[in-house]
């Protein structure tokens, strides 16, 4: 048998066993919410367009959750009210399963070809771990709409920002008419001063949001004067499933919680943000911006339940890149992949929900508040990657780094006269500095 073919059915062998031990590891870790949020969406859509009721009067029956998204999102719900129950818990899952595999595509895929790996069995070993992965199983057990938006903004920091497109700044806009806390990419477009994106993603979610209100000016009223301020339609904001730093302050005294000790968190956790993602910016490297940037989104979201920590893989996925990229046997290697390993490991192990009913003393401070913990470690110290040739070739992110990922402060090899031809050729095989 040659080479190739034991390779191929090594890699097969493999990616089978990786998934069926993902799936025993699922049978006992995993809680099944029976599409508590899709039944939320669906029966308040069915109660506004079959019964003839106001969607933000719904209430799930015996709950207090309501539909809590603008009208916009409404709207592009709507067809879900002329399906079957059956097919939109279907539509629900693919969707989620299709714009995963592909944005996993675009950030595994420059991992997999600068290390040689088999492009397939690599973006299928990273689906079977995200598979395991808390946020992502709450997202689809949920019917939840977190990776549709976080799609949406990849599509313009990763691809569109980068090349210059005058449609760059759409996604992010839509993603903010659906769901209002993707605002904050909108903000990260003006902290590094990319104005027309930013208002292109301005006039996208404004558009998108007169549209609604035009064809539905009774509940967008409702939405914009009421329900919006309705944050007991929410949940309460010292549960354990709320890992934001409004959750932390409020866990720390649940009946009157700190207002002022959270302004000043999220002040001082948006100032790192902002300095780490115009020095993001100002090395090409559009990737991380993406990353801190939703990291920052959870740590000041006033509300983020375990599920919206999706908008931690691209944080992750890129400490394996770092990672990668370090030279073989290197210290930084070892401690990127290392907090690689050590994050992903916290957010399978449903470690939160051990303080759920008693989340006091220093051990409930600690344990309860650890996905906060590595939020906050990913804004911090998520290497920014460098790249030689400057901002015009960087845009071709996922390209692989023409060589290993060198230690911040060690010189940069001369670069040839860019007129030259191995100038060309140097330009076309950069490589990747790290800060």
């Amino acid at each position: 048998m040659a080479q190739g073919a034991r390779r191929t059915i090594g890699q097969v062998t493999g990616v089978v066993g990786l998934a069926v031990a993902v799936t025993a590891f699922l049978s006992v870790a995993a809680v099944r919410h029976g599409f508590f949020d899709l039944k939320v969406y669906y029966g308040a859509l069915t109660w506004w367009v079959h019964d003839g009721g106001e969607i933000y009067d719904f209430l799930k029956p015996g709950t207090q959750y309501g539909f809590t998204y603008p009208p916009f999102a409404a709207l592009v719900m709507l067809p879900m009210a002329y399906l079957p129950w059956t097919a939109a818990i279907a539509v629900s899952v693919a969707a989620s399963v299709v714009v995963t595999a592909v944005l996993f595509w675009w950030l595994v895929d420059p991992i997999s070809r600068r290390c040689g790996w088999t492009r397939w069995f690599a973006l299928a070993v990273a689906l079977c771990l995200a598979a395991a992965y808390e946020p992502m199983r709450e997202t689809v057990n949920f019917g939840q709409v977190n990776m549709l938006l976080l799609f949406l903004v990849a599509i313009d920091l990763l691809w569109l920002l980068p090349a210059g497109s005058r449609w760059a700044g759409v996604g992010i806009g839509l993603a903010t008419a659906i769901k209002l806390t993707p605002g904050i990419f909108i903000v990260y477009l003006l902290v590094t001063r990319r104005w027309r994106a930013a208002v292109t993603s301005m006039a996208a979610a404004a558009g998108t949001t007169l549209l609604a209100a035009a064809l539905f000016p009774d509940a967008s009223r409702e939405f914009w004067t009421e329900a919006l301020w309705n944050t007991g339609r929410v949940g309460e904001l010292a549960f354990v499933s709320n890992q934001s730093l409004r959750g932390v302050v409020a866990r720390l005294n649940p009946e009157h919680p700190s207002t002022l000790a959270w302004l000043a968190l999220v002040l001082a956790t948006l100032a790192l943000w902002a300095w780490r993602s115009r020095a993001a910016v100002a090395a090409g490297d559009e990737a991380t911006g993406l990353a801190l940037t939703g990291a920052v989104m959870c740590l000041v979201s006033p509300v983020t339940w375990v599920h919206h920590l999706v908008w931690l893989l691209p944080a992750l996925i890129l400490l394996v890149d770092n990672g990668m990229a370090a030279p073989v046997g290197s210290r930084r290697r070892r401690v990127l992949l290392g907090a690689a390993i050590v994050g992903y490991g916290f957010l399978i192990s449903r470690i939160v929900w051990a303080w759920e009913k008693d989340f006091t003393g220093l051990d409930g401070f600690l344990g309860s508040n650890t996905y906060v913990w590595i939020s906050l470690a990913l804004l911090a110290f998520l290497p920014i990657r460098r790249w030689r040739d400057g901002s015009r070739l960087s845009r071709r992110w996922a390209e692989p780094a023409g060589s290993a990922v060198e230690s911040a402060g060690v010189p940069q090899l001369d670069q040839p006269d860019r007129r030259s031809p191995a100038g060309q050729r140097h330009r076309i095989g950069r490589a990747l500095t790290v800060r």
